[in-house]
This record gives C-alpha cells, sequence and structure tokens, in this order.
C-alpha cells in the first residue's frame, strides 16, 4: 500500500478506522526500524494530527533524539503529575536545551490533585491516583490528535510484549515503533549519540516514575512495589 492510498485508508478521523486496516498498517511498517517507522508516519498521517509523549524518564534521551531530529517542531506532552523527582525536572529541562523541545506540560485538575495530595492517595488508592494525575490530563489533550506516539518496549513489561507497532486505543491510533527495539539495541544508540541516561539510573533506577511510587530496580520492579500494578493507565 502506498502513501496515498495509506493516508486515505486511515483518514482524518483515527475513530473509524477498521481493524484491516490497523492490520495493513502493522504489514507496512513491520520490517522498518525503528527511526524509518517514525519518518514514515509523518508521511502517511498529517504531522499536525500527531501527538508524542515523553516522561523524561529514564532513557528518554534515545526516542527524543531521533523525534526531534526527524520532526524539530514536534510539540513534546510531558504529564506533569506533581509528584516527580527533581531529577527528572532537571533532566527534562536539559533535554529540552539540549535537543531545543517545545514540551507542552499536562497537569491534573488543581482541586482534584489536591485531594490526592491530602489523602496521599498514592498509598490508599494508586490507581485512582494515576488516573487523576496521569490519565485524564492525557485524555483531555489527545481529543486534539489521531494519532499518538509512544516510546513502549517489548521487553519492559508482559503487557507491553503483546503490543503491536499500531493498535487502537480509546479512539485514537496507537503509534509504538519502538516497541521490538533490544534492550541492547537501544544501550547501544545512546552509547553511539553520547546520551544522557536519567541521573538516578546510575543509582539504580531502571523505571522512574512518581517519587511516591518508585524504588530502585531492576526493569519495572521498581514500580508500585507491594501490589500487582505494572502500568499507571495510560497505556492501557
Amino acid at each position: 500500500m502506498g502513501n496515498a492510498q495509506l493516508i486515505t485508508r486511515v483518514g482524518n478521523n483515527s475513530a473509524g478506522l477498521s481493524r484491516d486496516a490497523i492490520d495493513d498498517l502493522n504489514r507496512e511498517y513491520r520490517d522498518l526500524d525503528f527511526e524509518a517507522r517514525i519518518r514514515r508516519v509523518y508521511q502517511d498521517f498529517a504531522p499536525d494530527k500527531i501527538m508524542v509523549t515523553s516522561s523524561f524518564a529514564a532513557t528518554s534521551a534515545y526516542f527524543l533524539h531521533i523525534i526531534s531530529s526527524i520532526r524539530p517542531e514536534q510539540k513534546i506532552h510531558f504529564i506533569d503529575t506533581g509528584y516527580h523527582f527533581e531529577e527528572t525536572l532537571k533532566y527534562k529541562e536539559y533535554l529540552i536545551e539540549r535537543f531545543n523541545l517545545d514540551v507542552i506540560d499536562l497537569r491534573a485538575d488543581e482541586r482534584q490533585h489536591q485531594i490526592t495530595q491530602d489523602e496521599q492517595m498514592w498509598r490508599t488508592d494508586p490507581d485512582l491516583c494515576c488516573q487523576v494525575n496521569k490519565v485524564q490530563p492525557l485524555e483531555d489533550a489527545k481529543e486534539h490528535y489521531d494519532l499518538w506516539i509512544s516510546s513502549l518496549m517489548g521487553w519492559q513489561t508482559e503487557h507491553r510484549a503483546g503490543l503491536e507497532v499500531f493498535e487502537e486505543r480509546r479512539g485514537m491510533i496507537k503509534f509504538n515503533p519502538m516497541i521490538d527495539v533490544t534492550r541492547e539495541q537501544r544501550d547501544a544508540y545512546i552509547a553511539d549519540h553520547d546520551l544522557p541516561f536519567h541521573p538516578l539510573v546510575e543509582e539504580g533506577y531502571h523505571s522512574i516514575g512518581c517519587s511516591h511510587c518508585t524504588w530502585k530496580g531492576e526493569g519495572r520492579e521498581g514500580r508500585w512495589q507491594g501490589s500487582s500494578k505494572t502500568e499507571c493507565g495510560i497505556h492501557l
């Protein structure tokens, strides 16, 4: 399927995208590498309808380096939960300056956020805390876009291992160009381009989210310790 055909097939409203169209996209992109997939998606979809998110976590420099080199004007959405490590915010500012990023901060309703703080909801109901501070702000922003580019990699969790390059999530197209990138490939790219890891990585944090819910540990084992929770909800 050529680019013109693909654009016609996708149209301007991802909510109406059929299962067959998703399957066609996956066949078209499956054999491309990470960088080629991102270059191609900006040809096949309207660039101003593409949303990019970053948590500015462990290895976000890898993803953002490629995005910013392919489309320097791409806006990056960051969910500011109000509970990030200070190191995360400093890492974010460093990458903004280094890659000249245009970052949009997404925040929860102020009153609802305050309730999560007053009730220490990360302890009593972490799913609801994530819903208020992460999921809902992103859902509100997604209304303006047709396609969402994420930086998920399959080796990170069992759930992510089952994802495809393209999927439909809550009425929009989710694009996971890094889903089959191995940890070794990621680390090699970071080394080759002299990119910085999040400063907490060298202290033993390998998956970095809100400070209340993040501990040292390999992979996602340092997130939400003591519970079966492995995802905040934005990728479910």
